[in-house]
């Protein structure tokens, strides 16, 4: 069994999207004040490598809460993205996976665009999916939708379409994925478990596959 984590670490310098606030951490205690460590860490709920819920942005949307918990895990496929030089990830290019996504829970796009993270790079030109693929997608029976860059949407949006054909359909989105080229095999497991918060709009989440 081979255990591949897909996640970024969560710091105060982090990238973040943008007009969104840096992670802080304080010192709460210290071990020579207090005789332990520990830390007060804010942040908002989408940062770092993260899962957005329906009520991220759909009135009356579920939270992550609602979910059962085996919507975090499942089987996944990868569709490579990384060599095609496109600003658009089309629903022609999609088609021929056909079959095959209709054995898995979850949908992982790879970009390539994570090995971008931390420069300036990481928030332009990154392939996103149409409008018309992004339906398309939704018309299968996912858990949720992958990509290892900051946004399944154009970072032009200002209606944020995409995430919301599949938050519409309940298919959670994860984004800011990490190290997907360490993934070998056509099929594997993917877990993204968040944090169990009430009222969960969308949570970070230690992501990993297993092969």
């Amino acid at each position: 069994m081979k255990v591949t984590d897909l996640t970024h670490s969560i710091y105060s310098e982090m990238p973040v999207y943008p007009g969104t606030e840096q992670p802080i951490f304080q010192k709460a205690n210290t071990l020579e004040k207090d005789g332990f460590q520990e830390a007060k860490i804010t942040m908002y709920s989408h940062t770092g490598t993260h899962i957005d819920a329906p009520a991220h942005m759909l009135k009356n949307g579920l939270y992550l809460d609602d979910f059962e918990i085996d919507q975090f895990i499942g089987k996944a496929m990868i569709i490579d993205f990384s060599k095609v030089k496109t600003p658009y990830m089309e629903l022609d290019q999609l088609r021929p996976y056909e079959e095959k996504i209709k054995s898995v829970d979850f949908i992982i796009l790879k970009t390539g665009w994570s090995k971008y993270w931390g420069k300036p790079q990481y928030y332009e030109n990154f392939p996103s999916l149409t409008e018309e693929a992004a339906h398309w997608l939704s018309g299968f029976k996912l858990k949720g939708i992958g990509i290892d860059a900051i946004s399944v949407d154009d970072m032009k949006t200002a209606t944020f379409a995409v995430h919301k054909l599949f938050l519409k359909k309940d298919i959670l989105i994860i984004e800011n994925l990490t190290n997907l080229e360490s993934i070998d095999n056509e099929d594997f497991i993917i877990s993204i478990m968040p944090l169990k918060t009430k009222h969960a709009d969308g949570s970070p989440v230690r992501a990993f596959s297993i092969t």
